[in-house]
């Protein structure tokens, strides 16, 4: 005869309804009937805890093997309120002023100080970690970054601190830490593929065997810092990759950890796991089987459940985001970053720019009117030249720009100049839409519908010449420029394709220029036209000797 008296009891929470009874096969064996993501065990409560959908399974529960006036008591009342942000109180030496909002994100890691800042991308994650630094005086401090941002980085501390930052190299694999004993130096800064070799002693498995956090021996020289900033931190969101057990082995007992990141959660729960591990913070949210089971379905961390519960403890504790919208009253209209980057094809680039120096020579040499103006024509091309292959070189990271964007569900607006590069876009993101040359009319109002209609199509690329006037593009707030034009006009009207009549977002205006390149060159004349233009209505644009006279002095310094 079954026995149906179990003190079995059922209530409703903000996480499930929680199932407690004397142990029970019978019973425990009827709950697993439910699929694993709609139930888990609550090792610290001690109880079964089933999704609140399963209501009327849980009463059939209750009847069965509860006592006889037993019901589902209902403590769905408790309601788990996110705290607003916390408010600065302290000054901080910094050069670059903090938005009202970017102020409460330093307040809360001030608070925190283990924490995943995960603000919508242009929102400023990196001035608010730099901040955050600074506040807590935690230097030395290592920055853990794509290689593609290292340079980025430096130029940030720079303009935020006005510190200067190493980046770590082979010269000085295992001087670095001389330049912080010397005053040299406070920040360092490694990209990802690079933390082997920097800060590994030696590895300890048996081979054939993958790599466990005890098997890995650091260098004495880790101990030396006091804070880490991980920057686009997801890319550990597998906690058996190589790199995320170094970033975790890094940032073991430092006093300050931060995580950057616009896209925490790539695609499920289970993609915080690693990343919680990395800032330390993991068993508070009762360590990797406990979040399994409570909020990834189980082990195999295909589900996604108690995701409200999850949202208000990941608040609590050590993260917050804010998108655009929810700040928009204190942003700009419009924001203009850089990204300065490695060129991939370095040596094509170098030798391109070695034929444009000896034209340049001779062009500076010559006083004939004559033959400077023959020479003109052929330097212009030259400098074409050093365009596109500059262009060519910044694919990765253009590519990175465009996919952080998109992860983040938003959309872009891509500015191109050469035919090659739009087509190498459209290889890598096939479901995007253009506005080219090459476009008919038809296509291009087609795909200009759809990119403003289709909430799908999170792309176009578009052809700085076709695309520079005369559309509207305000579905996106985002404008990156892969290419520039000479000018600073034909800058802002492919801007204000999105930043227009009808955009309720402030636009944000990212241009990726190739480190130690003619971009840098084409940058500076375009800000210098800029300034002029808004102090001075109607100055004409500059002539192309006057653009070759600058380039050629700031350039080669030609005499």
């Amino acid at each position: 005869m079954i026995a149906t008296h179990y003190n079995l009891t059922a209530e409703v929470t903000i996480s499930g309804i929680e199932i407690r009874f004397d142990y029970s096969a019978r019973i425990i064996a009827e709950i697993k009937n439910l699929p694993p993501d709609q139930r888990f065990w609550n090792n610290i409560k001690k109880c079964w805890v089933i999704a609140a959908s399963n209501y009327a399974f849980a009463d059939k529960l209750v009847k069965k093997y509860g006592a006889p006036q037993a019901e589902i008591k209902n403590n769905v009342e408790q309601v788990y309120e996110i705290p607003p942000m916390p408010e600065l109180t302290v000054e901080i030496p910094i050069k670059r002023k903090l938005y009202p909002f970017q102020a409460q994100g330093v307040a809360y890691c001030l608070e925190k100080e283990k924490v995943i800042i995960g603000d919508q991308p242009g929102l400023g994650k990196t001035s608010q970690a730099i901040a955050t630094i600074v506040a807590k005086d935690a230097f030395p401090c290592l920055i853990i970054c794509p290689a593609s941002l290292k340079i980025n980085w430096t130029r940030e501390w720079h303009t935020v601190a006005g510190m200067k930052s190493v980046i770590l190299q082979s010269d000085i694999k295992e001087t670095w830490p001389l330049f912080y004993k010397s005053g040299m130096a406070k920040v360092f800064i490694v990209n990802y593929e690079s933390l082997k070799k920097y800060f590994v002693k030696q590895i300890n498995n048996e081979k054939g065997k993958p790599i466990k956090l005890a098997d890995i021996v650091f260098k004495e020289n880790v101990n030396l810092f006091k804070s880490v900033i991980i920057d686009e931190i997801h890319r550990c969101k597998d906690a058996g990759a190589q790199w995320s057990k170094f970033t975790r082995g890094l940032t073991r007992e430092k006093s300050i950890i931060l995580g950057l990141t616009g896209t925490p959660l790539v695609n499920v729960p289970k993609d915080l796991v690693s990343q919680l591990g990395i800032i330390g913070r993991l068993q508070e949210f009762g360590g990797h089987k406990y979040f399994m089971d409570r909020y990834c379905g189980g082990s195999a961390g295909r589900g996604a459940t108690d995701l409200k519960y999850l949202n208000y403890k990941l608040n609590t504790t050590c993260f917050y985001q804010r998108k655009k919208k929810d700040v928009l009253h204190e942003l700009p209209d419009k924001v203009r970053q850089i990204v300065y980057c490695n060129i991939s094809n370095r040596r094509e680039y170098n030798d391109a720019l070695n034929n444009l120096a000896a034209y340049l020579k001779e062009y500076k040499q010559k006083t004939d009117k004559e033959i400077q103006k023959s020479l003109r024509g052929e330097i212009m091309v030259l400098i074409g030249v050093c365009k596109d292959i500059s262009a060519r070189g910044k694919m990765e990271e253009v590519q990175e720009q465009i996919d952080e964007v998109i992860d983040a569900g938003e959309k872009i607006v891509v500015f191109i100049h050469q035919k090659v590069i739009a087509a190498s876009l459209r290889a890598y993101y096939p479901h995007a839409v253009t506005v080219t040359g090459g476009d008919s009319g038809e296509e291009r109002q087609a795909n200009i519908d759809k990119f403003q209609n289709d909430p799908n199509c999170k792309l176009i690329i578009c052809s700085i010449k076709a695309a520079g006037v005369g559309i509207t593009l305000t579905a996106a707030s985002r404008v990156l420029f892969v290419e520039l034009p000479w000018h600073a006009a034909d800058v802002e009207q492919c801007e204000d394709r999105c930043h227009r009549i009808g955009q309720k977002d402030s636009v944000q205006c990212t241009y990726v220029l190739g480190k130690d390149t003619i971009d840098e060159q084409i940058y500076e004349i375009i800000e210098r036209k800029r300034a002029i233009a808004s102090t001075v209505t109607g100055t004409e644009d500059e002539t192309n000797t006057e653009i070759i006279d600058k380039l050629a002095d700031s350039l080669f310094s030609v005499k």
